[in-house]
């Protein structure tokens, strides 16, 4: 596994080494020692699975202290493009987005650390997304930022997607509060 790009600390683009003949490819999604070299010693408690068709937008969303998450992200089948703000009340970045298009076949994955609001809009239908977290769901801790917020004029390459009516209700990025 290598990093690719680190585009806001703590942030990580990821891209494993891939092994592939005509019988198909083998990978390896997860390694702990790779990450405890990064000095990212995290213990995944629990693993997510959607499903989506094309144009659905899921986001943005994090889990707040006590039960904040690191994540590790990834496409099994189809696209999408995966979004981030940093939430981070103190970090140099905070309101800074990053996008990048994970794929089945680019094979790429993103680590997201506590403090980053997540989402992503599908971008072909029977997306597979899978993401490792490190904290249990706790509704009681779950928020939310505005996906077409103006305040982070976020470039989602899409103006009607189908959202769930909670992502309809989030605040605007100008009036979030963070709790990080």
């Amino acid at each position: 596994m290598e990093i690719i790009k680190e585009p806001i600390p703590g942030l990580l683009l990821l891209k494993p080494k891939v092994f592939a003949d005509h019988r198909g490819h083998f990978y390896e999604s997860y390694r702990t020692d790779f990450f405890s070299q990064k000095g990212l010693d995290i213990d995944f408690v629990q693993d997510n699975q959607s499903l989506s068709n094309k144009g659905i937008l899921r986001g943005l969303h994090f889990q707040a202290p006590p039960h904040a998450q690191d994540k590790l992200v990834r496409v099994v089948a189809g696209a999408v493009l995966d979004v981030v703000v940093d939430i981070r009340k103190d970090s140099p970045t905070y309101g800074k987005s990053f996008s990048a298009e994970l794929t089945a076949e680019n094979f790429l994955m993103m680590f997201i650390p506590k403090g980053f609001a997540h989402g992503f809009e599908t971008l072909s239908d029977n997306t597979i997304f899978q993401y490792k977290c490190s904290d249990y769901y706790a509704p009681s801790a779950e928020g939310g930022i505005l996906w077409n917020s103006p305040s982070l004029n976020i470039n989602w390459g899409i103006d009607q997607p189908v959202l769930s009516e909670k992502d309809t209700k989030h605040p605007d990025f100008k009036d979030f509060v963070s709790p990080f």
